[in-house]
C-alpha cells in the first residue's frame, strides 16, 4: 500500500498554482441555496448543492466530472462561469478571483469561460437564425469588426461541421447533433480559453455522440481548449477526460488521473459507480455493487461521512467525522476514513 502523505504535505487539487498550464482553480467551492428564512428575513435552512469542491484545470486538458443525478455537478459548472453567485470559496481563472467579482469586472472576462447546455434544443432561441444565435454574442463583446463579422461567423460554422447554407435557418429545423453543434459554435465563437460541457451528449444517439466527441477534441488540440466535462457516461469520461473527480452529494469523494481512477479506484463509492460500467465482452462476469437505500438530501445531509448511510464498509468514526479530502498517493485524493 502506498505510504499515506500527511495533510500538511499533501496538495489540494484546489490549491493555488503560479504554473503557466493551469487556467482554473476551484478551491473549497460552496453553493447554498436557502430553503427556509426567519421572520426577520435570517437564512435558517439551506440546500448544499456543492459542498467543498477543490480541483484544477490545465490549458489543453480536460476534467470529467460523474456522480449521480442531483450530486451537484451541473450547479458546480453554472457556480464555476458565474451562473450563480459563489457562497464560499476561490474560483480562480487565468489569476484572477472570478467568484468575488462584481458583474461589471466580469464583463471583459466572460467570453473566456463558455458552456455548452445539456440541452441543445432548449438553450437555442427559436427566434433567431443559427447566424444570429452564432453572432449575438460575437456582436457584444466586440470580437471581431463588422466588416469582418460575416466572414468570421461563416468560418466558425465550417470549423464546426455545419454548412454555409444553415446561417439563416432556425433552431427547429435541425436535428439534435446539428444543433449541438451550433451551441459548440455559439461558444467557440467567442475565442474561450475553458469550455464547461454539460452533458453535451446525452441526448445524443451514439453516432453523433461520437462526431461531437471527436470534434470537441480536434477543437482542443488545435486551440488548446481546456473543458471541464460533465457526464452519467463514464466511458465517454474515460475516453475524452485526463483527469476525473467523482462527486457524491454536493461534496468531492475522489479526484486523480484518468488512468488512476478507472483501474485503481479508491472510495467505495467510486467502486459502485464504476462497477456499473458495461464490458464489451459475453464471457465477462459482472461484479455490480448495488447501493441500497436512497441519496439523502443534500438539504439535511447526514453527519459525518456522506455517504455512510449507503456503504458497506462503513466503521463507526465514518458516522461521527467527516474524512479529510487527502492525497493517498501522488495526483490521487480521496476523501475516506479507510485511509486515515
Amino acid at each position: 500500500m502506498s505510504e499515506i502523505l500527511s495533510p500538511a504535505a499533501a496538495v489540494s487539487p484546489g490549491t493555488a498554482d503560479v504554473s503557466d498550464d493551469v487556467i482554473l482553480t476551484v478551491s473549497h467551492l460552496k453553493k447554498y441555496f436557502p430553503l427556509h428564512t426567519g421572520v426577520l428575513g435570517q437564512k435558517l435552512q439551506y440546500l448544499r448543492a456543492v459542498d467543498d469542491v477543490s480541483f484544477k484545470v490545465r490549458v489543453g486538458h480536460t476534467v470529467g466530472i460523474v456522480g449521480e443525478s442531483g450530486c451537484g455537478k451541473t450547479t458546480m459548472g453554472r457556480t464555476i462561469i458565474r451562473l450563480y453567485p459563489v457562497t464560499g470559496g476561490d474560483v480562480i481563472f487565468n489569476g484572477m478571483d472570478i467568484g468575488k467579482m462584481k458583474p461589471r469586472e466580469l464583463r471583459p472576462i466572460r467570453p473566456q469561460i463558455q458552456m455548452i447546455f445539456q440541452d441543445p434544443y432548449s438553450s437555442l432561441s427559436p427566434r433567431l437564425n443559427v447566424g444570429e444565435i452564432i453572432g449575438e454574442a460575437v456582436r457584444q463583446h466586440g470580437i471581431v469588426s463588422k466588416a469582418e463579422y460575416k466572414d468570421y461567423i461563416f468560418h466558425i460554422m465550417e470549423r464546426c461541421g455545419l454548412q454555409p447554407q444553415y446561417f439563416e435557418r432556425y433552431p427547429h429545423e435541425f436535428s439534435g447533433g446539428q444543433r449541438q453543434r451550433i451551441c459548440i459554435a455559439r461558444s467557440l465563437a467567442l475565442k474561450p480559453r475553458l469550455i464547461i460541457c454539460d452533458e453535451p451528449v446525452s441526448a445524443l444517439d451514439v453516432s453523433i455522440q461520437a462526431q461531437i466527441i471527436n470534434l470537441l477534441k480536434e477543437l482542443q488540440e488545435r486551440d488548446k481548449l481546456a473543458y471541464i466535462f460533465i457526464s452519467h457516461d463514464l466511458s465517454v469520461v474515460e475516453h475524452i477526460s485526463d483527469e476525473v473527480g467523482v462527486m457524491y452529494l454536493g461534496s468531492m469523494m475522489e479526484y486523480g488521473k484518468t488512468k488512476d481512477i478507472f483501474t485503481r479506484p479508491l472510495h467505495p463509492y467510486t467502486e459502485a459507480l464504476f462497477s456499473a460500467v458495461p464490458v464489451p465482452d459475453p464471457d465477462y462476469k459482472m461484479k455490480r455493487i448495488i447501493l441500497k437505500g436512497d441519496i439523502p438530501s443534500p438539504a439535511n445531509p447526514p453527519a459525518g461521512c456522506k455517504f455512510h448511510t449507503r456503504c458497506e464498509r462503513c466503521m463507526d468514526i465514518c458516522q461521527l467525522q467527516a474524512p479529510e479530502f487527502r492525497e493517498y498517493e501522488p495526483g490521487h485524493f480521496v476523501a475516506c476514513h479507510l485511509y486515515d
